[in-house]
């Protein structure tokens, strides 16, 4: 049990690197804990606020919300620089 819920601190730490990595480079992010009690970063273009993505970290890689390994956890700002890109306006 107390293995598990380690993890989960891992996973809650690398998603809080993530946000900073992602607020340097303007976007709009939080780590939100659904009711389920499983946690994501909330991403969100303020230039264009539909461009919008939940990232998920498990097993030490982030994952995109359609379930395809994004990029591996240990380097979170690889990780917000492929964000960035997926969420990018046209116009930037």
């Amino acid at each position: 049990m107390k293995e598990e819920l380690k993890v989960g601190e891992d996973d809650f730490r690398r998603l809080e690197r993530l946000v900073a990595e992602l607020d340097a480079r303007g976007l709009i992010a939080r780590v939100v804990r659904a009711p389920s009690g499983r946690a994501y970063v909330r991403v969100i273009n303020p230039n264009a606020t539909s461009l919008t993505e939940n990232v998920v970290c498990q097993s030490s890689d982030y994952w995109w919300s359609w379930g395809e390994r994004m990029h591996r956890a240990d380097d979170p700002a690889g990780a917000a620089t492929k964000v960035a890109r997926v969420l990018a306006a046209v116009s930037e």
